[in-house]
């Protein structure tokens, strides 16, 4: 969570604010932060670099746990919980990662330890995750399927 709140205090923008509008807010700080706009100092450029990669990684960050791109991608997402097997599971900082044996993989954000602990235990993660994770967690596709 303390990521997702980061990006959005980056980008000042609200848990509501729809991909239009980020879309918007993105490509006006690119304008102002844009390296190639400084041109005539070398320490200038360098920090502007820096703003823009951190502002590109939370726009691309935000867009792909925004709720319409959720709605987009339930489809897939729904089909991959439900019909692919969990491969390999992996827990840091409250960020749970479960990759599939369709190639696809997910993070989910704000985990909490107890609920892992849980799952390694369970005696079927996989029924365990349909019932406590998957439509539970704030989550984004990290991995694609081959």
């Amino acid at each position: 969570m303390k990521r997702i709140i980061s990006h959005r205090t980056l980008l000042g923008v609200e848990k509501t604010t729809e991909l239009k509008e980020l879309k918007t807010i993105y490509r006006n700080f690119m304008k102002e932060f844009h390296p190639d706009k400084i041109q005539d100092n070398p320490e200038a450029q360098l920090e502007a670099e820096e703003k823009s990669k951190k502002i590109i990684e939370a726009y691309h960050f935000l867009v792909s746990i925004a709720p319409e791109t959720i709605a987009n991608t339930l489809p897939e997402y729904t089909e991959t919980t439900t019909k692919s097997s969990i491969q390999d599971f992996n827990y840091e900082r409250s960020v749970l990662t479960i990759s599939f044996t369709n190639g696809s993989s997910y993070e989910y954000f704000s985990v909490p330890r107890n609920t892992y602990i849980k799952l390694v235990n369970a005696d079927s993660p996989a029924r365990f995750a349909r019932r406590h994770i998957y439509n539970e967690f704030i989550y984004r596709k990290t991995g694609n399927a081959e």
